[in-house]
């Protein structure tokens, strides 16, 4: 499998790339978030590959940053996002700020981003909630998620979510009942009470 290439940039046509190597072209699919950051044609230029192989196709995606290949990746194991919705994410939203709204649980904010519709952004929420280490790679994320503490709020949202309450019901709840001083805890209960009618 090939996991890095390093050539000359012979075209860019968004999203596709032309990368040769030793007389050879190689087509690459990539990220607005990448091909931003690409120099001028005629200039090397060394891409991240995933390399995805099916019975009917055999693509090259490739990434300036190790944080967005690994993003791509995980999204990817979310069931029914595939590939050309993954290159939508990366291209309408930075790594950290994406990183952001999976924690927070903001399917609002996700739901703006093409290609993602309501379920899907729930079950991106979901499915790589879980996985936030994968994304603790992300430049500028990694301590917001790995190390630093969350906020009250944010403590609450995770914690309410793992209890089985859906992301939007949770920021709703959240919204509503949080106060400022409050303690993680204190939100949780008082989610809980609104929650059941309390």
């Amino acid at each position: 499998m090939i996991g890095r290439l390093r050539g000359i940039l012979v075209s860019r046509q968004p999203p596709s790339l032309l990368v040769e190597i030793g007389g050879v072209g190689y087509e690459v699919e990539a990220p607005m978030s990448t091909i931003y950051d690409l120099p001028g044609i005629g200039k090397e230029v060394i891409l991240l590959i995933h390399h995805a192989v099916k019975e009917d196709s055999d693509t090259l995606y490739g990434f300036l940053h190790e944080s967005e290949r690994a993003l791509f990746r995980n999204l990817l194991k979310v069931s029914g996002i595939g590939a050309k919705i993954a290159l939508a994410v990366l291209s309408g939203v930075s790594t950290d700020h994406f990183a952001r709204l999976v924690q927070s649980g903001d399917v609002v904010a996700l739901t703006k981003i093409p290609g993602i519709g309501k379920k899907t952004a729930e079950r991106i929420v979901v499915e790589l909630r879980d996985r936030l280490d994968g994304l603790s790679g992300v430049p500028g994320a990694s301590t917001h998620l790995a190390g630093a503490p969350m906020d009250a709020a944010g403590e609450a949202t995770v914690a309410l979510q793992q209890l089985g309450y859906k992301p939007v019901e949770v920021t709703r709840l959240v919204q509503k009942v949080a106060a400022e001083g409050d303690s993680a805890e204190a939100i949780i209960r008082k989610a809980l009470r609104a929650a059941l009618g309390g």
